[in-house]
């Protein structure tokens, strides 16, 4: 079984945070002059600014917010006094500049098919100029810029600056929670955006005319809503919406469209209220429970979203949606049977949805019932064979049963299709580090931190793996930057505390115990580490008071018990060991190091039958276990058996010939049976050597 301690949580499905992700890497990486265009809501356009600020301390970030129209931006730049330091620059409210051509083109006479249709009968000033200038641009500045523009804004620049956009380095959509909030009227959806214009600017005409009555203005008010909100341009719809509702209060449906639009523009507390008046006027609205649901999950209150939901499809039996997002809402607050009831019903109504079948089976898998949730995972790359989270999902999940192989082979799918899945990286580098692979352990670690460099559990996994090669240096370099990057991650603190130690840095080594403990002193991990380091060092009272100190946090700590035991019986007290040891045996009767160390405290009292019995328990539970049967050797050539001695002997050199057999050339317990042929053979030495010391008690 590999302990994932240390690795990444199963992840939800899919989301905007990928997109935003692959963003934060291209600004991170951009040196010097750069071009990068995000599509998205002015609302979204807000949090990215936010997010990334706080993400990327160290760069110098800037924010060029204009609200009315430009001609010149080269000279916008240029005269900032701070012009030489800005490492990136987020350019915003271009749309105003569209908005004054677009305005002009039509005081002009140029009708609406010639305003919209993007050709190059004319181009908006400030295009020309970006068109014109990109050289000085590239030359003059290096600055990433950052471009944040509405879906219309986009679409200026693809089509009449062709010039400067096919400089871009990278092009990111951001369609604000598109996935909760789809558009109810399908066939605004699927217009593109020249057709939504004709459609917009025709509305807008006949709302100016002089015969319109209320009803029909309410009407054509909705209507271009909904176009609206199917642009993306949020807050014109709510406006549009608000003037409509003035004359048709009691319409639940432009009550509900409202909603929808608040809640994509993250205002999520005004939505519900509208939601609320829908379902005030329609009960059985059940888009509107459902959208109600959705903002409650976002708010946080979960309990409330679960009865939103229900409500739904007590409504509507088939609503697969609400179905699914009710089992998500039941896993979050641990309620797995439940939720994979909820998902159950989802995939009842639609049985290709491979999302609800890789949330099923995360709950599955949380009750324990593994087999299940590995065929719930074969349904979702089934569905969706590059599914990367259903791939790595699975991947933990074998790994946690310890089907190592089949584990890294679902790794490797879900790299097939995220080549930069730096979790997956991470995660597969456990794996192949517990099967021994060490050296492709750090570089499955490498690959995470190549694509994620400020992942500080991959710094400290591969630090792990570094040390367990004896590569200590390299392992501290690793858990230093660990430590860079997340300050109060006693995990880290732990493993670099080992790795001095073995150097011989004992001060920096019990420094960095203090300062992980300081930061955790509960970690019964750390306390029974610290143990280890003072049994090597031989201050054994010390050890034995790190030991109490994880036992008095987790009672049921076996490894502690045992290091315990080992500790007692270095000094002498051998009956105090015993019942360490058998404290260590009844929380796991299968500890084969336990029963071994038992064996060893067994004999020094010379209660030579329970010792045997001890190893015999321990080689029953691990037949390879080389220390065992040299450790029988050893009691059965004191008792002076000496058939008995070299079969034990025998099975251990054959184990680990090379320790075993030098071991035994030195080892006093042999020295009865020394001029043996048989021993000799086994050995491959003469007799005759001098002074030797004790070899049982072999352990670990």
């Amino acid at each position: 079984m590999v302990n994932f301690t240390d690795a990444d949580e199963d992840l939800p499905p899919a989301s905007p945070e990928e997109e935003y992700q692959d963003l934060l890497r291209a600004v991170r990486r951009r040196r010097g002059f750069g071009l990068l265009f995000v599509r998205c809501s002015p609302a979204e356009a807000e949090k990215l600014v936010k997010q990334v600020k706080q993400d990327l301390p160290h760069k110098t970030i800037e924010v060029l917010r204009f609200e009315e129209p430009i001609d010149n931006l080269y000279g916008i730049v240029q005269d900032r006094p701070d012009c030489q330091d800005i490492k990136v620059l987020f350019i915003q409210g271009l749309e105003y500049s569209f908005y004054k051509y677009e305005e002009t083109k039509r005081q002009q006479g140029w009708d609406s098919e010639a305003i919209y249709s993007y050709s190059w009968k004319g181009v908006p000033q400030i295009l020309n100029h970006l068109n014109q200038h990109r050289e000085r641009f590239r030359d003059d500045f290096k600055i990433c810029f950052v471009f944040l523009l509405r879906p219309f804004s986009l679409n200026y620049f693809i089509h009449r600056a062709p010039d400067f956009f096919d400089w871009r380095s990278g092009l990111f959509d951001f369609p604000s929670k598109s996935e909760e909030c789809q558009q109810e009227d399908c066939q605004n959806q699927s217009l593109n955006p020249e057709e939504r214009n004709k459609k917009i600017i025709a509305i807008q005409e006949r709302l100016e005319a002089d015969h319109q009555t209320p009803e029909e203005q309410a009407d054509l008010l909705v209507e271009l809503g909904m176009l609206l909100v199917a642009a993306q341009e949020y807050e014109d719809a709510i406006a549009n919406f608000d003037q409509a509702l003035e004359f048709k209060p009691d319409d639940h449906q432009v009550w509900y469209s409202r909603g929808v639009a608040l809640s994509i523009l993250g205002r999520l507390e005004a939505g519900i209220d509208s939601y609320d008046q829908a379902l005030k006027i329609k009960p059985d609205l059940y888009q509107a429970w459902y959208k109600w649901g959705i903002s409650l999950w976002d708010l946080g209150n979960l309990e409330a979203a679960i009865d939103s939901f229900y409500q739904a499809v007590k409504i509507k039996p088939d609503y697969h949606q609400a179905w699914y997002k009710r089992g998500v809402s039941l896993r979050k607050l641990g309620q797995n049977k439940a939720a994979i009831d909820s998902y159950d019903q989802a995939l009842k109504f639609k049985p290709d949805d491979h999302l609800a079948w890789n949330n099923r089976a995360v709950a599955l898998s949380k009750l324990g019932r593994n087999e299940e949730a590995i065929e719930s995972y074969d349904k979702a790359v089934k569905i969706k064979s590059d599914d990367h989270l259903a791939w790595y999902n699975r991947g933990n999940l074998l790994s946690y049963l310890g089907c190592c192989e089949a584990a890294i082979d679902s790794f490797n799918q879900a790299l097939k299709f995220k080549p930069d899945f730096h979790l997956a990286f991470n995660n597969r580098g456990i794996v192949l580090w517990a099967l021994e692979r060490k050296e492709a352990a750090i570089d499955s670690f490498n690959q995470a931190l190549k694509f994620k460099p400020d992942d500080h559990l991959a710094w400290n996994n591969r630090g792990n793996a570094l040390s367990s090669l004896g590569r200590n240096e390299e392992a501290i370099d690793s858990y230093n930057q660990a430590l860079k990057i997340k300050p109060n991650y006693h995990k880290a603190w732990d493993k670099r505390e080992s790795a001095l130690g073995k150097l011989g840095r004992n001060k920096a080594a019990f420094d960095s115990y203090d300062q992980a403990l300081k930061i955790k002193p509960d970690d019964y991990e750390t306390w029974d580490n610290r143990g280890n380091y003072l049994s090597d060092l031989g201050d054994l009272e010390a050890a034995l008071y790190s030991y109490d100190k994880a036992l008095k946090i987790k009672p049921d700590d076996h490894e502690a018990w045992n290091n315990r035991g080992n500790a007692l019986s270095d000094l002498g007290r051998n009956e105090e060991a015993i019942n360490s040891y058998d404290k260590a045996l009844k929380i796991k009767p299968d500890y084969h190091l336990a029963w071994n160390n038992c064996g060893n405290a067994l004999s020094k009292l010379g209660r030579n039958e329970a010792a045997i019995k001890s190893y015999d328990q321990a080689l029953k539970i691990k037949p390879n276990f080389h220390q065992a049967w040299y450790n029988k050797a050893c009691f059965y050539a004191l008792q002076g058996n000496v058939d008995l001695a070299l079969d034990n002997l025998q099975q251990a050199i054959t184990l680990n010939p090379e320790e075993y057999r030098e071991m035994a050339k030195t080892d006093s317990d042999f020295d009865t049976i020394r001029s043996d042929q048989r021993f000799q053979a086994l050995i491959n030495i003469n007799s005759g050597i001098g002074n030797r010391e004790s070899g049982i008690g072999n352990r670990e």
